[in-house]
């Protein structure tokens, strides 16, 4: 019998005292193990986002998390490693050009993502609307693409951090994904487990954003930064704006076809000063001196994409999903577009079947909005401001009205905010 009780540990944060090293290892083990009942964890979680934790408890949280399950060894891989992670947005399709365009650089990507949950797209689903292609790959697959292409991107494996797993769906009934202890323990004890060397993340900030108000992004990216740190991976985040879509394609198909232009050298300019950003901090991190444009121009970062899609099964030549059925919305008045609403947008293309309510849910590939103005863009009243995509067109009126919402014409144009906010290292 251990001597730690899950209630003394509950009431211990609850009373706003840190936790003891011991008491974290125990309660993240006996968790995972099934000792630890659902509504205790759910008990400890809100008080953790209530009473807070010290860095020293996050840390020891985060490792506790990390030893819940296996590491991987990514020793036999001869490039520099470096991973990037991104807190979710609207139209983020950011980890899609990155991650061949790094590796074409140079160094080895270890990519592992996840699948949307409302409003955020998620990358999986994103990159199987390509014919064929499979997230799931065993660890011995995954090392093996990384070492022979220095791409990969496919779904974390059990193994890794299965206390993350059951406590991220904890959090998500329980009224606690808020708290910065854990999605700060719960995205680094998975990039830490994953062994990459070198990590650079991309903190949202804004409506369409998980963060709403630059200071909890600023937290978020600090508390995250120093937990890489603390486990010897060289981290560094960027503060990047989500008031507003990257891009002008919302939706899994059509984030994959803006990507192709991206990789093509041309894309919308927001979608490539981010991509190269990131490329860039992520080259600096590992140690390697290359220009990320010149490999977006010679069209390396294509054929890196294109070998690391065939890899995992999928067809890079073939033609993506389009949905049945399109609307349009159009400006009414004469004026300058002012805002397009991240949050709404994201509704819209959520609405018309681009994202899941639930995890089971299907998700649409061909569904989505396509943006046919930026903030700024002068317009005339009948001037067609977006595109709604989809499959039922049942779905159109509840995200027609969502998109009416998130679109504003007015008479002037609006302040431009900056993309990239701040970096934190």
């Amino acid at each position: 019998m251990s001597e730690i009780a899950a209630v003394d540990v509950i009431r211990t944060k609850r009373d706003g005292h840190p936790l003891s090293d011991a008491q974290i290892d125990w309660v993240v083990a006996a968790y995972t193990r099934g000792e630890v009942a659902d509504e205790q964890m759910s008990a400890l979680a809100m008080a953790i986002l209530l009473r807070g934790m010290t860095p020293g408890e996050i840390a020891r949280w985060t490792a506790a998390m990390i030893a819940s399950g296996e590491r991987l060894d990514l020793s036999a891989v001869p490039r520099p490693t470096v991973d990037k992670h991104s807190t979710g947005g609207v139209g983020d399709k950011i980890t899609l050009p990155l991650t061949p365009l790094v590796a074409a650089c140079g160094a080895a990507v270890p990519q592992l993502s996840g699948r949307g949950l409302g409003h955020t797209g998620g990358t999986l689903d994103k990159l199987e609307s390509i014919p064929g292609w499979r997230a799931r790959l065993s660890n011995d697959e995954f090392v093996s693409q990384l070492r022979d292409l220095g791409a990969v991107i496919c779904a974390a494996g059990d193994g890794l951090a299965p206390a993350d797993r059951k406590l991220y769906a904890l959090r998500d009934v329980t009224g606690t994904v808020e708290a910065i202890p854990l999605i700060a323990s719960s995205i680094m004890s998975k990039k830490i487990a994953e062994g990459t060397g070198a990590l650079v993340l991309d903190v949202k900030v804004g409506t369409g954003a998980f963060m709403k108000d630059e200071a909890s992004a600023r937290e978020l990216a600090a508390t995250m930064v120093e937990l890489g740190k603390a486990h010897g991976v060289r981290t560094v985040a960027l503060l990047t704006d989500m008031n507003t879509p990257l891009g002008l394609a919302i939706g899994n198909a059509n984030e994959v076809a803006e990507s192709l232009e991206v990789l093509a050298g041309g894309g919308p300019a927001d979608v490539i000063e981010l991509t190269l950003a990131l490329a860039r901090e992520m080259l600096e991190t590992a140690g390697i001196d290359a220009d990320p444009a010149e490999a977006l121009r010679s069209g390396a970062a294509m054929d890196s994409w294109r070998a690391m899609i065939r890899a995992q099964g999928g067809d890079p030549e073939a033609a993506l999903p389009v949905a049945r059925e399109t609307e349009v919305l159009r400006a009414g008045q004469d004026g300058v577009v002012a805002s397009l609403d991240a949050l709404g947008l994201g509704l819209a293309a959520w609405r018309l079947g681009a994202g899941r309510a639930r995890k089971e849910d299907p998700v649409s590939f061909g569904a989505g909005v396509q943006l046919k103005v930026r903030p700024g863009d002068a317009v005339r009243a009948g001037d067609v401001l977006l595109e709604l995509r989809t499959d039922d067109g049942e779905r159109i009126p509840a995200a027609r009205a969502e998109a009416e919402q998130a679109v504003s014409v007015a008479p002037h144009a609006p302040t431009p905010k900056p993309l990239l906010i701040d970096r934190i290292a």
